[in-house]
């Protein structure tokens, strides 16, 4: 008489197999989202470094950083910087503004304001003023 030998998987093995990539699923699905949020953020630092040098430019041409009427420079198509973070892509992550209340001849601050995705993002809303001071919801937000 010939011996049956078990082919195959059966389905006490399968669950555990799927039970296991639940697990690890569970515990790298936040990861890769703060991953994201974090990579979103730097590129939000960097816009608003660029906006800074932006500002630093206007500066140097025009001995302030408001026009005559007092307005700051405008930003996006035809400005002197683009107006949201990434710079070059079709999605928007972060807002950039100059805030008008803080801006005079002398003085700027600069605000990334978080919105779409990464309107979660525990850093919220990053800024920078014409000293290089930065600030965010979380004290150690600019340092990473």
């Amino acid at each position: 008489m010939a011996k049956h030998t078990q082919r195959g998987v059966n389905l006490i093995e399968l669950m555990i197999v799927v039970a296991v990539i639940g697990i690890l699923a569970a515990f790298a699905y936040p990861s890769y989202q703060e991953y994201i949020q974090k990579s979103r953020r730097s590129d939000a630092m960097g816009a608003l470094t660029g906006l800074a040098n932006a500002m630093e430019r206007y500066y140097t041409q025009n001995g302030r950083y408001v026009d005559a009427d007092g307005d700051p420079p405008t930003l996006g198509a035809g400005g002197i910087f683009p107006n949201k973070s990434p710079i070059d892509g079709t999605e928007t992550f972060y807002n950039l503004t100059i805030d008008e209340d803080e801006t005079t001849a002398s003085s700027y601050r600069l605000v990334a304001t978080p919105t779409g995705l990464q309107g979660s993002d525990r850093c919220g809303t990053l800024a920078i003023d014409h000293t290089g001071v930065r600030e965010a919801d979380e004290a150690d937000c600019w340092a990473r």
